[in-house]
């Protein structure tokens, strides 16, 4: 109960106490877009270190130096928690916009910190907008913006399972020509969505994949790109839940 206290309280306290930064990132905005980016960018990841730190959740990473520093790419990720985002943003060494559902805009303050960051929003029930949210996804990439989206488009609510890939999602890649990197995400749901509406302390596991560019692969796997990312992933994810049993933590 405590950890979800602390949490709930440190989020409200930083959207109302961040205001001021708001309008000060905004006039940054207005001389200079880059130093108002990378300020957001590294105010959100400090915000996100500490809600992990609150809710006791400790992130090992794996496969951090597959991550390209000096290009944008295309984060794709298995999507079981809310805690997802803010793990994964947490370590993004660059500017990096997250595809979003559109019902994220009915929160105030927190979607003018995601507009700031280069989020997207996606209205995943009208198929000309979410056309329009992928060009202008491949838009940021080709201005240096890295893209992440969980391409299953919802939180699998299964644990060890897979939902398809879809694949529109890798759009962005193939039209922009940026390398793909995989995200295998482990326990993440035993944060919070597994017991609701409790944070327990627990420890989640996140391998970056090797990046691969789609025109690299073979005619075949281009049609299917998704469905290989999905095996890549799922080939990751149970090795590192076996890693998980045999450290005690899974």
């Amino acid at each position: 109960m405590i950890r979800l206290i602390l949490v709930a309280v440190f989020l409200v306290l930083f959207l109302v106490l961040g205001i001021p930064l708001l309008l000060i990132e905004w006039v940054i905005g207005k001389f200079n877009q880059r130093a108002k980016d990378i300020s957001s960018l590294r105010i959100v990841q400090w915000a996100f270190k500490m809600i992990l730190f609150l809710a006791g959740t400790k992130v090992v990473i794996k496969g951090e130096e597959n991550v390209p520093k000096n290009e944008p790419v295309l984060y794709v990720g298995n999507h079981r928690s809310y805690f997802d985002i803010v793990i994964t943003y947490s370590r993004v060494p660059d500017l990096t916009g997250y595809i979003a559902k559109k019902e994220m805009l009915r929160w105030p303050l927190l979607v003018n910190w995601m507009k700031n960051l280069h989020c997207l929003f996606l209205d995943r029930q009208d198929v000309k907008q979410g056309l329009k949210t992928i060009l202008t996804a491949i838009d940021k990439v080709k201005a240096g913006i890295s893209i992440c989206i969980f391409p299953e488009g919802t939180r699998n609510r299964v644990n060890d399972t897979f939902m398809e890939f879809h694949e529109g999602s890798f759009k962005v890649a193939s039209k922009s020509g940026c390398a793909v990197v995989p995200m295998a995400i482990y326990n993440s749901a035993a944060i919070f969505e597994d017991h609701i509406p409790w944070i327990r302390k627990t420890t989640v596991i996140v391998e970056y994949g090797k990046p691969f560019y789609i025109k690299d692969l073979p005619k075949e796997t281009q049609k299917r790109v998704g469905a290989y990312s999905r095996d890549l992933i799922m080939e990751n994810y149970f090795r590192l839940k076996e890693e998980a049993k045999e450290n005690g933590y899974g």
